[in-house]
């Protein structure tokens, strides 16, 4: 599969931008709330998600809270659980996440720590 050229040059030109955000973030060791936050600007400038109609934050699944849903079309497009970013990744987060999936219906779930 090709991604086409303008997506292609908006990942490059994102990273650029975003990758001192991050190691400065690591550096300060944020907490999980302003992970979200950058993740949240991340799919915005990066994918071109609208972060105010189709990124959702505390995304309500039984009884529960994922920390983000994208939503296409009237839809949850998916899902992505953060944690905080000094955080090391654990299959115990990788199975939190995808039980939001499971249990929202939702066939991707990102898991990231920034």
């Amino acid at each position: 599969m090709t991604i086409p050229k303008r997506a292609e040059r908006s990942i490059i030109d994102g990273t650029k931008t975003f990758r001192p955000i991050l190691e400065e973030a690591r550096a300060r060791d944020i907490n999980e709330a302003d992970t979200v936050t950058i993740v949240k600007s991340m799919l915005a400038d990066i994918f071109g998600w609208d972060p105010f109609f189709e990124v959702t934050s505390e995304y309500q699944i039984r009884g529960t809270y994922v920390d983000l849903a994208v939503q296409a079309e009237e839809r949850i497009a998916f899902l992505v659980e953060v944690k905080a970013i000094g955080s090391d990744l654990k299959d115990n987060h990788l199975r939190q996440a995808i039980n939001y999936a499971t249990n929202q219906g939702v066939e991707w779930v990102v898991l990231t720590n920034g």
